[in-house]
């Protein structure tokens, strides 16, 4: 598992590197995020979940069952926007309520 960044959108705000257990993701001169060994990364998807710009997203291998779909996350207000971008070209978007979403 790993994660990918669209360098083009990353505003190199730093909060992935902040949040990264493995402090795998680095800077580059222009302060943009970039994963130099993408092999190591957990799987965590904690940058994912940070990034304000949805610049980062986690690649979902046949392990998962994503067969190479990415997962990104967008944050509006209090709702979170799970989106999985399936290789065949479909989009599914998953809707979470933060204030909901530790309720059994």
């Amino acid at each position: 598992m790993s994660i990918t960044i669209k360098r083009d959108v990353c505003i190199g705000c730093g909060k992935c590197r902040m949040v990264c257990p493995g402090s795998l993701l680095k800077a580059d001169q222009d302060r943009k995020a970039y994963i130099a060994y993408p092999r190591d990364c957990w799987g965590c998807a904690s940058c994912v979940k940070e990034c304000p710009v949805n610049a980062i997203s986690l690649y979902l291998g046949s392990d998962m069952g994503g067969k190479g779909s990415l997962l990104s996350v967008e944050e509006k207000g209090d709702l979170l926007y799970w989106k999985v971008e399936k290789t065949d070209g479909t989009t599914v978007t998953i809707e979470v309520n933060k204030k909901d979403a530790n309720q059994y």
